[in-house]
């Protein structure tokens, strides 16, 4: 099968690689390659490829630039909304599975259930927007025979991506600032899914090879945690001594509001194992 990955250098991108190079064609693409949102570049360059599957983990995750900084808000726009559009229409043009990554703040965090996949978003922050009307681009396209996996995911941690644009994970932020302080203050909120590359990357290629209906899943590690818990099990499993001291989100000077509660209810694919079982996993890696 040809499978086309954008975003291939990033974070989840690589995994996606690593996985789908098994058995199959897999051109890899980063930002280098095409720009997502160039419609005419976008249309050319799958039309003469004519790739089977398009996987796109290309996205603009700056979730305070984009609340504070118009310009940035632009641009998130740009890669969000419109960048999901075009490989959309490329897609059904040349009759490709499309597969496009959201995320847990399309949510307002309001619920304390946890979301469904079927749930109505309701986004409240602008990163969040973006997301949100991106997926509404490619739903719109159903009606057009599009076929589509849409995967909603969140807190996404593994190995470090090659490109200059990959952001570091939570828990290597906690590993990088525990080298030179006794003490890190952890917000004790915003309670939601940890999700390890590694993971995301097989359950994607085995919605492709089982091929499982079209439309939107939730697809994270089980055991849902805060900020806080998820740091204390951090070092309780690398051996570090150091005092983690719980404190509201609104301790930091974060401009974005986020979801308080945004837990996603995986109700369609095999649940995946625990988040603390996968952090031994990368923590073996980084070691």
């Amino acid at each position: 099968m040809k499978i086309l990955i954008l975003g291939a250098r990033g974070n989840l991108g690589q995994q996606l690689v690593k996985v789908f190079s098994i058995d199959n064609n897999v051109i890899a693409w980063d930002m280098t390659d095409v720009d997502i949102t160039d419609k005419n570049l976008v249309d050319k360059k799958i039309n003469d490829l004519k790739p089977e599957v398009v996987i796109n983990a290309a996205a603009y995750n700056a979730v305070d630039k984009c609340e504070i900084n118009d310009e940035e808000y632009d641009l998130a726009k740009k890669i969000n909304i419109d960048g999901p559009k075009f490989l959309a229409e490329a897609a059904l043009n040349v009759k490709a599975i499309l597969i496009h990554y959201s995320t847990d703040y399309v949510f307002s965090g309001n619920e304390e259930g946890g979301y469904r996949e079927d749930d109505l978003p309701n986004p409240v922050n602008r990163y969040g927007k973006t997301k949100f009307h991106g997926e509404k681009k490619i739903i719109e396209l159903s009606g057009n025979d599009l076929k589509w996996y849409l995967i909603r995911t969140s807190k996404l941690f593994g190995p470090k991506g090659e490109s200059e644009m990959t952001k570091q994970s939570f828990f290597d932020i906690m590993l990088e600032q525990s080298k030179n302080k006794q003490n890190l203050e952890v917000v004790n909120e915003e309670l939601s899914c940890f999700t390890y590359t590694p993971d995301l990357a097989k359950a994607t290629r085995e919605l492709v090879d089982k091929n499982y209906g079209y439309g939107i899943y939730h697809i994270i590690n089980n055991n849902a945690c805060t900020w806080y818990e998820a740091a204390l099990e951090l070092f309780k499993f690398v051996g570090i001594n150091i005092k983690i001291i719980p404190v509201s989100s609104e301790k930091f000077n974060r401009s974005a509001k986020r979801p308080k509660y945004s837990v996603l209810l995986n109700t369609k694919f095999p649940l995946l194992r625990g988040y603390g079982e996968a952090l031994r996993d990368f923590i073996n890696f980084i070691d």
